[in-house]
């Protein structure tokens, strides 16, 4: 008879609620902007942000080859099975105390902190790639915020320069019509990157369980990973909404379209790099 080792089914229902929590915690990640400028009602937007991220998580893989095997090597921890969720535990305490808080911190560093911590302590230096850390974790978790930052600034100084002469009121219908595709876009752009990290989890444990033979993502893994995450979504993270669309400045139509293009251009190209960025710091 087939049978599951009981940690391996623990490390798969602990990588679930994780994503779970993660989806709960960066759903403001894709619907602040639109929910603070009223163009759209929460719970709608909160419905469409949980379906896109779905879409954006059966997307690509690039990501979660990264977690796989970018940040620990598999060889040297292959016997380490309980590493995996030791990682998971940090990062979903973590995840469960600024969810509780309202505080907008990064889940993807949380669970990459956690997986190098693990990695650390059940074989030491040697079980870390440190090489994919640096290319992969360390400069995007610079740059990315840099990188939205620059993209926010020139593309709302182009709207500046292009509409200084039209009527505010104009401005905001016409950029309320357009925020409607701006944060669609982000909130697939969240799923494409967040969602995969914990594909890219789970797989590291199967693959430490020699259930596969590389770093691989099975489809399984794929489907339950994006409706996890979307159903996290689905319910929601108000006390972070609150914080991202009204705690920081009073924004517009057109301050929002803006901030979710210039995010969703920079986790778009970092997905396709496999870099695991944080997506909340990011917009």
């Amino acid at each position: 008879m087939f049978e599951i080792p009981l940690l391996l089914i623990l490390i798969v229902i602990a990588a679930l609620i994780f994503d779970f929590t993660n989806g709960a915690h960066d759903s403001a990640n894709a619907v602040a902007t639109i929910i603070s400028t009223r163009v759209l009602d929460p719970k709608i937007a909160v419905l469409a942000a949980a379906v896109l991220n779905l879409v954006g998580a059966l997307m690509g893989t690039a990501v979660a080859k990264t977690l796989g095997s970018g940040i620990v090597l598999p060889e040297v921890v292959a016997n380490n099975q309980v590493l995996v969720l030791g990682a998971l535990a940090g990062a979903i305490v973590w995840n469960t105390t600024t969810w509780y808080l309202g505080l907008p911190s990064s889940s993807s560093h949380a669970l990459i902190g956690g997986l190098i911590g693990s990695g650390v302590a059940a074989a030491g230096l040697p079980a870390l790639n440190i090489s994919g850390i640096i290319t992969k974790v360390i400069l995007p978790l610079i740059g990315a915020p840099l990188a939205g930052f620059c993209a926010g600034l020139f593309l709302m100084w182009i709207f500046y320069w292009i509409l200084a002469r039209t009527r505010r009121k104009k401005v905001n219908i016409i950029f309320s019509r357009f925020e409607f595709f701006s944060a669609a876009f982000l909130a697939t752009s969240h799923g494409l990157n967040d969602a995969q990290k914990t594909m890219g989890i789970i797989t590291l444990a199967l693959l430490i369980f020699g259930y596969v033979d590389s770093v691989d993502v099975p489809l399984w893994v794929k489907i339950s990973c994006a409706l996890a995450m979307s159903l996290g979504t689905a319910l929601g993270g108000y006390k972070i909404i609150r914080t991202m669309g009204l705690g920081i400045f009073k924004m517009e139509p057109v301050h929002g379209v803006c901030a979710e293009l210039s995010a969703t251009s920079v986790i778009f190209a970092s997905s396709l790099i496999g870099a695991p960025v944080s997506t909340t710091q990011t917009i």
